[in-house]
């Protein structure tokens, strides 16, 4: 399948911004600087990728050779959807649900379930993909009781509770089981980062430097030349039309958590970041967004500081070399850092 290739128009305007990159991430992204044409064209891929609105833009001098790379992205990308979905009946991770075991697991997958495993144990436990029942149990609560307040029953919270522990995935060798049955995984909190990760190293390896790649989660390249830079905007989680920080950026990665972008109620008391210790939504902060090396790594560290009490943030951030922006729930925001 050929991707849709258009040679995008620069500077934009922020309403352009947020047509492109609306729900993806909370990030919005553009070139910035002067206003004298590019040395090199843009080229520029939107579509949907895991689920959300993506978009790879590519600076480089031949349209024919950006749209063979981004025939093997979207290749790429589909190919570990196929691992990692949590929808598809035929995925990696659905076979693994459906058996609690699999006895050849991809390379892909053994990988990604030991980087959760590393963030998992560098987190305390923050990190954990086995939460998945406390999904689908306050999904289906909701759904069934959208109107309430309380969440699920007490019985209910404390059976789904139950299976969480991300030391009951077993890994060994080629072989994943889960130790509990009714256990189930999500690798929302680091898939994105993983695949936006290897889309990225995809595009350097076949020679593109100057690219931003936002698959979920955001990895800016090179700069596209002629004195201008990727410039990241960071959205106010009580107002997502609304900046409260805008960077330029290099050679990162960036990844968003917020409580508000799932929730299971109006109110937004209940939904998708769960604390592993309670079983309930977390409640300590509107949003953390964090700069890394890899996505896969902002994505994790995102997820992880969004259920940490703030105090814990300097050490997780030192171990793994990153920043982070903290956005309390009265709204006040500090830069973090080791």
């Amino acid at each position: 399948m050929s991707p849709e290739l258009s040679r995008a128009v620069w500077p934009v305007s922020r309403r352009r911004a947020l047509s492109v990159i609306a729900g993806a991430a909370g990030l919005m992204v553009g070139p910035v600087g002067r206003s004298k044409p590019f040395q090199l064209p843009i080229y520029e891929w939107r579509g949907v990728a895991l689920g959300a609105e993506a978009s790879l833009r590519l600076a480089h001098p031949d349209r024919n050779a950006a749209a063979h790379v981004l025939d093997r992205c979207l290749d790429e990308i589909a190919r570990l959807e196929r691992i990692f979905s949590l929808h598809r009946p035929d995925s990696e991770l659905s076979r693994l649900h459906r058996d609690g075991r699999l006895e050849v697991a991809s390379h892909d997958l053994r990988i990604l379930l030991a980087e959760s495993r590393r963030f998992s144990e560098l987190s305390g436990g923050a990190f954990d993909v086995t939460v998945q029942p406390l999904w689908q149990l306050y999904a289906a609560h909701f759904a069934a009781h959208p109107g309430d307040s309380l969440g699920p029953p007490a019985a209910r919270l404390e059976a789904a509770h139950r299976l969480v522990d991300h030391r009951a995935i077993a890994l060994d060798g080629v072989r994943v089981r889960l130790l509990r049955p009714g256990m189930a995984v999500t690798l929302n909190g680091i898939a994105q980062g993983y695949i936006t990760d290897r889309v990225a190293d995809l595009l350097r390896d076949a020679g593109f430097a100057s690219v931003l790649v936002q698959l979920g989660e955001t990895v800016a390249g090179d700069p596209p030349g002629d004195g201008r830079s990727w410039r990241i905007g960071i959205p106010d989680p009580f107002a997502p039309d609304r900046l409260i920080e805008a960077f330029d950026a290099v050679d990162t990665a960036i990844a968003t958590s917020s409580g508000h972008a799932t929730r299971f109620d109006a109110a937004g008391r209940h939904h998708h970041l769960f604390d592993p210790v309670t079983g309930r939504s977390a409640d300590r902060c509107a949003s953390v967004t964090v700069l890394a090396r890899s996505a896969a790594t902002a994505d994790a560290l995102s997820t992880a500081l969004a259920i940490l009490p703030l105090a814990a943030a300097p050490d997780l951030l030192r171990q793994a070399g990153a920043t982070a922006l903290h956005v309390a729930s009265d709204g006040s925001r500090r830069w973090l850092d080791a």
